[in-house]
C-alpha cells in the first residue's frame, strides 16, 4: 500500500515536472529565435535537464508498481546512475545560470563579447560531461558499488558510502556555497546601483521628492531570497540526512530519505521552470503569447465544428501586454 502511494506521488510529480519544463523549453526556443540571446541557452539547458529528471522518475514509478521486483545489480546501478546524472545536470545548470546572470551584472558592457556561441556550447558540453561522470562513476569504478540488501533499486542499496560522501562533500556543498555567493553578490551590486541612482536623483532634483526605488530593491531581495531558499530547502535536507545515514546507518532510516527527502529534492525540478520563467519578463510574455495562440486555435476549431458559436469570442493576439 505504501509502495503504491509512493508510486502515485512519483507519477504525478514526474508528469508535472515534464509538462512544466517542456512548456518553458518551447517558450525559450521561440524567444531565442526572436532575440538571439546566448544567455537564454543556459536557462533552456536547465529546462532540458529537469525534463530528463522527470523521465528518470518515470522509470522509478514503474519499479514501484512492479513490486515485488528484484532486478539484476547492474540494472539498479545503471538506473540510479541515470537518476544521479540528471539531478547533477539540473544542479549544475542552476550554477551555470547563476554564473551567467552574475557576469551580466558584473560586466554589462563586455557581456556580449564574453558570452559567444562557442563559449556557451563548450560550457554546456562540459556540464553534461561532468554530470555523466558524477552519475556513472560507480559503473566505471566497481569499488563504489555494493551488494544490494533492499528489494528495490535505491541509492543506498547500490552506491558505496565512500561514493556518497565524495559526491555530497566535493560536489553539492561547494555548489551550494557558490550558488549563494553569486546571488548575494548580484544583490549587493544591484543595491549599489540603486544607491547611485538615488544619489543622482537627489542631486538633480535638489529640494524635491524624487521617486523612491525601495519597491524595486525589495523586489530584487525577495527574488534572490526565493531562488536561494527554494534551492537550499529542496536539496539540503536530503544531502545532510544522506551523509548522516552514510556515516551512521542506524542513526537515520534510509526509507525516510528515499521516500520523503528525495521527493523534496525532486520538487526543485518542478519549481525551477516556475521560478525562472516568472523571473524573466520576456519568458512570461512568450508563455502568454503561446497560451493565447493555443486558445485561438481551439476556438477556431470549435468554430468550424459549431458554426456561429466559437467564432464570436476569438481573442486578438496582436497587441498582447503582460502586467508585472
Amino acid at each position: 500500500m505504501a509502495s503504491s502511494a509512493l508510486g502515485v506521488i512519483l507519477a504525478v510529480l514526474a508528469s508535472l515536472i515534464i509538462t512544466a519544463n517542456v512548456l518553458v523549453a518551447i517558450a525559450l526556443l521561440c524567444l531565442i529565435q526572436k532575440s538571439g540571446s546566448k544567455g537564454l541557452y543556459f536557462v533552456l539547458n536547465l529546462a532540458i535537464a529537469d525534463t530528463v529528471v522527470g523521465f528518470t522518475v518515470v522509470g522509478l514509478v514503474v519499479d514501484e508498481f512492479s513490486e515485488p521486483f528484484y532486478p539484476p545489480q547492474i540494472f539498479c546501478i545503471l538506473r540510479m546512475a541515470f537518476v544521479t546524472s540528471s539531478s547533477a545536470a539540473s544542479i549544475l545548470s542552476l550554477i551555470l545560470v547563476a554564473c551567467d546572470r552574475h557576469l551580466a551584472i558584473r560586466k554589462p558592457f563586455h557581456y556580449f563579447q564574453l558570452v559567444t556561441g562557442l563559449r556557451v556550447g563548450v560550457r554546456l558540453m562540459g556540464l553534461w560531461l561532468v554530470a555523466a561522470i558524477i552519475g556513472f562513476l560507480p559503473v566505471l569504478t566497481p569499488c563504489f558499488q555494493k551488494v544490494s540488501t533492499h528489494g528495490k533499486c535505491s541509492f543506498f542499496g547500490v552506491f558505496h558510502p565512500t561514493y556518497m560522501l565524495t559526491v555530497f562533500c566535493v560536489g553539492f556543498f561547494p555548489a551550494l556555497f557558490l550558488f549563494i555567493y553569486l546571488y548575494c553578490d548580484m544583490l549587493k551590486i544591484a543595491s549599489v546601483h540603486v544607491q547611485h541612482i538615488q544619489e543622482v536623483e537627489h542631486a538633480v532634483l535638489a529640494g524635491g521628492c524624487p521617486p523612491s526605488h525601495t519597491t524595486s530593491d525589495m523586489k530584487a531581495m525577495r527574488t534572490v531570497a526565493v531562488l536561494i531558499g527554494c534551492f537550499t530547502l529542496s536539496w539540503l535536507p536530503f544531502f545532510i540526512a544522506s551523509i548522516v545515514q552514510t556515516v551512521c546507518p542506524e542513526c537515520f532510516p534510509y526509507k525516510v530519505i528515499e521516500n520523503y527527502l528525495w521527493l523534496l529534492g525532486l520538487c526543485n525540478s518542478l519549481l525551477n521552470p516556475l521560478l525562472y520563467s516568472y523571473w524573466q519578463k520576456d519568458v512570461r510574455l512568450q508563455l502568454s503569447q503561446l497560451t493565447a495562440g493555443v486558445k485561438r486555435r481551439v476556438l477556431l476549431h470549435l468554430g468550424r465544428r459549431f458554426p456561429g458559436r466559437g467564432t464570436k469570442s476569438l481573442p486578438t493576439v496582436s497587441c498582447l501586454r503582460l502586467q508585472d
